[in-house]
């Protein structure tokens, strides 16, 4: 039977409580579990210690008979301490998608065309002040 350690929400509509659940992981989200490890709660502020609950013992028991933790419930167990932290890498995220590469290429080009002509300008009156006063 393959282990997770997950979370179940509950709570009304925006006003989201989660569950820490230790499942199966053919189950649905919110649907038969094992045993219940914990809650978590997004809406209190970071710092709140009522933020995240877990049993611990029980938490390292489920690691120890082989269940994974979902992505979210192991960043709560490295905050913890209880995993070792993993190098997440994601070099793509901070680069703008083609839409944005787009607004800002016509953003530079209006700007280039708005300078173009300030430039012109000054340069062309000297030349008719100096044909002028010949």
């Amino acid at each position: 039977m393959a282990m997770k350690i997950r979370l179940a929400r509950g709570g009304s509509k925006k006003r989201p409580h989660y569950s820490i659940v230790a499942a199966d992981s053919r189950m649905p989200r919110d649907g038969r579990f094992i045993e219940k490890l914990g809650t978590y709660n997004p809406l209190l502020p970071k710092d709140s210690e009522d933020r995240v609950k877990m049993k611990m013992e029980r938490v390292q028991y489920w690691l120890d008979q082989g269940a994974q933790p979902s992505d979210r419930i192991a960043r709560m167990l490295e905050a913890a301490g209880v995993l070792a932290k993993k190098d997440r890498s994601n070099p793509k995220k901070g680069t703008p998608g083609a839409k944005a590469k787009e607004r800002a290429e016509e953003k530079a080009a209006k700007a280039a065309e708005a300078a173009a002509p300030a430039e012109e300008a000054p340069a062309e009156a000297p030349a008719e002040e100096a044909a002028s006063e010949e």
